[in-house]
């Protein structure tokens, strides 16, 4: 099979991986309710701890990072061999972010993507996912907007990635390209809640589930 042959291959892959939306899945098997039903009717670990299980909402959060950060490295630990380098890795990346957008298993109806983003930017670099991930947690500790540590994290994320490239790793535009593409993706999917921090409306970390 030819790099490039390969290369989409493991892109759909990434992005079917991408697709499992975790926090409709760790909330069936504990027995949750539906959290598209609920709070922000957002499928992600945040509006998960709004039903009060804190243990459903932690595993939400590891699944959905594993499902961006397993693609990247397995491509970045073996493919090489096989002709895949940074411009695969920026595919797969990219690929399974947009899968968690857009979920082929969910009716295309899926989360904010701020999990598995960290997991993809921890997968290309660790370095790069701790500042990111300390971006967010400055913020959240501060302010206990989830959101707004989100967006101020993936405001920051290129801005990271071009200042550490060549000195914590090595930078290649189309990785840059493709952080680039879901931060901005980040802020659109960030819409609702920026209305609603402009309004003072917006559920701070913690808060108990509402109705829809």
């Amino acid at each position: 099979m030819s790099p490039i042959v390969l290369s989409i291959v493991v892109t759909i892959a990434a992005y079917l991986i991408g697709s499992l939306s975790f926090a409709v899945i760790v909330s069936r098997v504990m027995g949750l309710n539906d959290p598209r039903t609920y709070g922000s009717g957002n499928p992600g670990a945040t509006n998960v701890l709004r039903s009060g299980s804190k243990p459903a909402a932690i595993l939400t959060l590891l699944l959905d990072a594993v499902k961006g950060w397993l693609p990247v490295v397995l491509v970045r630990w073996f493919g090489q061999p096989y002709g895949l380098e940074e411009g695969t890795i920026a595919a797969v990346g990219l690929a399974a972010f947009l899968g968690h957008l857009w979920p082929v298993f969910f009716k295309f109806k899926g989360g904010k993507g701020v999990a598995t983003a960290a997991g993809v930017l921890i997968g290309i670099s660790g370095w790069l996912g701790l500042a990111t991930l300390a971006s967010w947690l400055i913020i959240a500790v501060f302010f206990r907007y989830s959101s707004l540590a989100s967006l101020v994290a993936a405001v920051f994320a290129p801005f990271f990635y071009v200042l550490g490239g060549g000195v914590a790793w090595t930078m290649d535009p189309r990785i840059g390209v493709a952080i680039a593409i879901m931060s901005g993706l980040l802020v659109y999917r960030h819409k609702e809640n920026i209305t609603r921090l402009l309004a003072g409306k917006e559920s701070k970390i913690g808060s108990k589930k509402k109705s829809s």
